[in-house]
Parts: C-alpha cells; structure tokens; sequence
C-alpha cells in the first residue's frame, strides 16, 4: 500500500476527491501502511491485497448515493476485494450472508441472483461499500480491529454526510447501527444483519433496496441500479493472497 493520499490517487488506487476528503486522517492511513508492512514483515500477512486496501475510495465521492457498512474483510485468502460483503468472483459458492443479501435482492426487486460475489457493478453505480475496518489477519476474523481503521472510515462516514447531497445508509447489525451518530439527519435503513444467524429476525423482508431508491428519489437524487451481471466482468483483476 502507497504511503501517502497523493501517492495512492496519482496510482489510481483511490478517488481524488476522496484524497482530499480524507487529507485530515492521512497521518492515520501512513500509520496503518507501516503497521501492514510490519505485519508482513513478520509472517503474518494481511487482507486483501495492498493494492485493494482502499478500494472502497476507488469511486468517485461526489457519485456515493448510498452507504452499506459492514464488519471487516473475510480472513480467508482470494476471498475479500476491499470491498464489504463482495467477494471475488471466482469464489464459488458465495458467503452466506452474501446468499441471503441476493435473496433480499431477488424478493425486493425482482432481479435474478448472479452466479458470482463481485459487487463491483454497485460501487460504480453509486453504492459505497465499506468495510469499518479495513484489513485483517488471514484466518483470524476481526484481528485488526482498534487498530486504527476505525478512524480513518469514521471521517470518511462524515465525510459523505457533509456534501449535503442525496445519501441514504443502509446499516445491518448493530456493529453498523452504532455509528448512526454520525450520520446525522441522512435517511437511515436499519435493520438485522444478512447472517444466517440474524436474517430470519429482520432482515428478510426488510426491502433495502426498493426503500434506498425512494428515499433517494424523496431527496431529488437518482435511484440506484442495483442489477449484476449474471456472470463477472473480466476487467476486474483476481483477487492475491495476502502480501
């Protein structure tokens, strides 16, 4: 991972105007690219690969219509894409709760399930996916938590809410829940989290997407196309083990 914001978006890894949104917490993301070098200095490795890291920032901040947020990256190597709850595309079958977020698809809007986990489609249509925390150990869930990621996508959240533009957050969990605070007056969808654990107590049947694009719509904004593909883009890199 690049040292500095400049550095990453003059590489295409991120926006520049998230860049600059994200200038004020640069010295954290410098903090967290040591602390990944180290991490793979001493064996360990982490998730996913460096240049995926930030890839949550790859589209543009002024086209971010809606906000999903999960946990943290899946720990098994080839699987996270940098982006929450997607996968890559040759990871067959899908997570779980990847399964039940495409079932809710399919129940809410109609759309045919895809036979991959490459969410990418939605990240260029103006959903933002992004994981709270931004990395982790391979094979150790949540070991990068209180780290420091925290903050850098804490600003970021805000970020987003201070456009002023139409933004809807979809949050599932009550690990996403409890940042609501910073989501000021943005339309806010809650409800449990897709897990097999949690999806049969307010998750299915909460019509997540058909909601976001009138709440959208209510704002002035444009709704969402939250179509994918039946089979992946090619143009999208396979994911590398952890570097």
């Amino acid at each position: 991972m690049a040292k500095s914001l400049d550095e990453l978006a003059s590489n295409g890894l991120i926006d520049p105007g998230w860049a600059r949104a994200l200038a004020p917490v640069g010295p954290r993301i410098a903090e967290m690219g040591d602390f990944l070098r180290a991490e793979t200095a001493a064996g360990r490795g982490y998730l996913p690969s460096g240049d995926r890291v930030l890839r949550a920032f790859g589209a543009p901040l002024d086209e971010v219509r809606v906000l999903i947020v999960g946990q943290d990256p899946y720990p098994t190597p080839g699987h996270p894409i940098g982006l929450s709850f997607a996968v890559d595309p040759h990871v067959r079958p899908v997570p779980r709760s990847l399964a039940n977020i495409y079932r809710e698809l399919a129940d809410d809007l109609g759309l045919p399930t895809p036979d991959h986990g490459d969410l990418t489609p939605w990240s260029e249509h103006g959903v933002m996916l992004l994981n709270r925390v931004l990395t982790v150990r391979p094979g150790a869930p949540a070991s990068h938590r209180g780290m420091g990621w925290e903050e850098v996508t804490d600003h970021a959240i805000r970020a987003l809410v201070a456009r002023g533009t139409p933004l809807v957050a979809i949050l599932w969990g009550r690990d996403a829940q409890n940042l609501r605070p910073l989501l000021g007056d943005t339309p806010v969808i809650e409800s449990a989290h897709p897990s097999p654990l949690s999806a049969s107590r307010g998750f299915f049947g909460s019509r997540p997407f058909s909601r976001a694009n009138a709440l959208l719509e209510a704002q002035g904004g444009e709704p969402v196309d939250w179509r994918l593909p039946a089979t992946p883009s090619t143009r999208h890199p396979v994911a590398r083990s952890a570097e």
